[in-house]
Order: structure tokens, then sequence, then C-alpha cells
């Protein structure tokens, strides 16, 4: 007898495979652990790196999960005293929502293309262009000192070099990335973690950039961008 063929599934009955983000793997963790009693309403998580042991995972991962957990109501996470159990709500979430990409996975991404772009960029070094980073230059600063944050000019000095590249994907993927910082779990980390000495140290990290943009030098160019980058993961991430 004839082997009956395969009918496909509808379409409608087909569901995207989800990719899961590795904090939300994490969450999911902390949260079966609350729904066991592991963890009581009220009570206080273990500090971080005691915690990132048991669990197998980087702190900079943990720290993800735990916004995300926050986020979400999950915990609260008690500036200067530490994470806390909340109160189970009436419908406790089965798994962690993706809320952005992993924060930490982001700025290695920018590092990796935006330090490629820096050397582009010294090819194509112009009077013009120097002047339009030193205007983003001096906007942070301006800013900073008036106690606001200089996201604005801080994107605008990273759009201006992927620009001087001379090439339009780099320019989209720089700004995609830069703006993936508008995500939830993103935006939580830099409320937490961003402040005015974070951002003079970040305005520093510019000048570097700028003064081996302006030498043509396309290895300290490259050096200086993913040295700031790197540097920006662990005042974001934490290391």
């Amino acid at each position: 007898m004839p082997t009956p063929a395969l009918v496909p599934p509808a379409a409608s009955q087909l569901r995207p495979v989800e990719t899961r983000r590795l904090y939300q793997q994490i969450a999911d963790q902390i949260r079966d652990l609350i729904q066991r009693g592991v963890f009581k309403p009220g009570s206080k998580l273990p500090p971080e790196r005691d915690l990132a042991q048991q669990l197998g995972v980087s702190r900079p991962s943990l720290r993800e999960a735990l916004i995300a957990l926050d986020i979400e109501q999950s915990v609260e996470i008690r500036s200067g005293s530490g994470v806390y159990v909340c109160n189970p709500p009436e419908r406790p979430a089965r798994s962690t929502e993706a809320m952005g990409e992993s924060p930490s996975e982001l700025m290695q991404a920018r590092a990796a293309v935006e330090g490629d772009v820096a050397v582009l960029a010294c090819a194509h070094v112009s009077a013009e262009a120097l002047s339009r980073l030193r205007e983003s230059i001096e906007g942070m600063r301006a800013q900073i000192a008036q106690g606001l944050s200089p996201l604005g000019h801080d994107r605008q000095f990273h759009i201006t070099l992927a620009e001087m590249s001379g090439n339009s994907v780099m320019v989209r993927l720089v700004s995609d990335l830069f703006d993936e910082r508008h995500s939830p779990i993103s935006s939580q980390l830099s409320v937490r973690f961003e402040n005015t000495r974070t951002w003079n140290t970040a305005l520093k990290e510019h000048e570097a950039i700028y003064r081996a943009l302006e030498s043509r030098d396309p290895l300290s160019a490259q050096a200086a961008m993913r040295s700031h980058l790197k540097a920006s993961e662990e005042r974001w991430v934490g290391g």
C-alpha cells in the first residue's frame, strides 16, 4: 500500500518560532523560583554576584533579567538596597516578554560595526565633517553642564561619523543600533545608570575619537571607538 502523502498544515496553523533572548530565559528561571516559593514575596534576592553564580550566568545578563522582571513588576529594584520580590499579580506571567535587544549584546555589536566605520571615516575627513563632529561634542558639553541628557547630540556624533564613511548601509546600521536604546529594557538601564559623571566620561571618549579622526589615523580612530563603546557597555550594564 502506498504511503499517504503528507498534507502541509494550513498557514493559519503555523506559528512563528520565537528566538528567546538570554535575559528572557534567566528571568523565566527566577520567576519560576518565585512561583515555587523559593523566593517569597517581600524577601530580598541574593546579591547579584551570588545569584549569578547560582544560576551559572554572567552578572550583565543577570542584571538585564532583573530589569525585565522589574518592568513586569515581579520584583522591585531598590537603589542601594537590593532586589525584592513583589506580591504575585492575579494573573502571573508565564514567560518574560521580549523588551528589546540585550543591551550588552547591543553594545558589542556597535563596537564591531562602529570600529570599522571609524576606519572608513578617516579616508573622508573634511573640515566640514570635523566641524559637525565638534558641534555635537560642544552640544553634549552644554547639555551635561545644564544637568540634561545629551543623548540627541550623542546620536548626532555617531551618525555624522557613519556618514563620513561614505557607506549608506553603515549609516542605517549605526542609526538602527543606536535607536535600540529606546527599547524598554535599554531605557530602564539608562534611567538607573546614566548620570552627569558617566556622560562626562563619554564626552572625553568622544573627544579622543575626534582627535584620531582629525589626525587621519585609522587605527587610533578604531581603537578609540571600540574603547568608548566597551566602556559604555561597562557603565551601562556592568562587568
